[in-house]
């Protein structure tokens, strides 16, 4: 049975307490398994105590997930500095997102795991906080693009060939959405490999994904090989020529 409280606290206060109880239980047992009871044991107050501030078991685990998300979000975006560079922003974003996820592991399974799966109400919650997310991804793509545009008018005023390093906003989209999706199965990766930290996680990611940003960025982009166009829809490809990109079959070509 749970324990009446001892002695009187601020609701605010007693509320973060219950909230701390029901992530760890959501996290390590499943929303499922997961009992008013137990998470009243461990808050160290009286079930009927939980229902009064937080209604039921389902308002509880939405209130979970906002928080959780909220944080989340919030770590995200203080780990950035705009007035760095556009790779040393993604990096300093990916290793706030993946010290974050690594030092609240059952807020991430709450998230990435036990929200998606148990009803649209709560997968909802979770796709809101992830397009915050992949915004804010956008922003730093875009950011890169800005970057790369006076390097690649110094090339031409170098007499090398311009390089237009344009994006339609399609190809932008997609690359925050795979981006971010990376970012997601690389946690769940590294909060389960014995040893990862947070910043070996982030440079896999930045190895996997910068590399062939920095490359896109310079006006590189890989194509397929001759005979295997892209569709206009998808992305970079022979289509985009008009729009400025410069396209190589089955390669990429550095600017020299």
């Amino acid at each position: 049975m749970g324990a009446v409280k001892s002695k009187r606290m601020p609701r605010a206060v007693r509320e973060q307490q219950m909230l701390d109880a029901a992530v760890q239980t959501f996290g390590q047992r499943g929303y499922m398994a997961a009992s008013m009871d137990e998470i009243a044991e461990l808050a160290g107050v009286s079930k009927p105590l939980v229902y009064l501030y937080l209604n039921s078991k389902e308002d509880l685990f939405i209130a979970c997930i906002r928080r959780e998300a909220k944080a989340l979000v919030e770590a995200v975006r203080a780990g950035v500095r705009p007035v760095l560079p556009a790779d040393r922003q993604l990096w300093a974003g990916l290793t706030a997102f993946f010290t974050h996820t690594a030092r609240h592991p059952d807020g991430w399974a709450v998230l990435h795991l036990q929200a998606r799966t148990h009803g649209e109400v709560f997968a909802a919650e979770v796709a809101a906080m992830r397009a915050d997310i992949v915004t804010f991804v956008t922003e730093l793509i875009l950011a890169a693009a800005r970057e790369a545009l006076p390097q690649a008018l110094g090339c031409a005023r170098a007499g090398g060939t311009p390089m237009d390093p344009h994006l339609p906003s399609g190809e932008v989209a997609g690359l925050a959405e795979a981006l971010v999706g990376a970012a997601e199965a690389l946690a769940d990766w590294a909060n389960n490999a014995p040893g990862v930290t947070a910043r070996q996680a982030s440079a896999t990611l930045m190895n996997f994904a910068w590399a062939g940003l920095g490359d896109l960025m310079a006006g590189r982009p890989w194509s397929p090989p001759d005979g295997e166009a892209l569709d206009v829809g998808a992305g970079v490809g022979a289509g985009d020529a008009g729009a400025g990109a410069v396209v190589h079959a089955g390669r990429t070509c550095p600017v020299r």
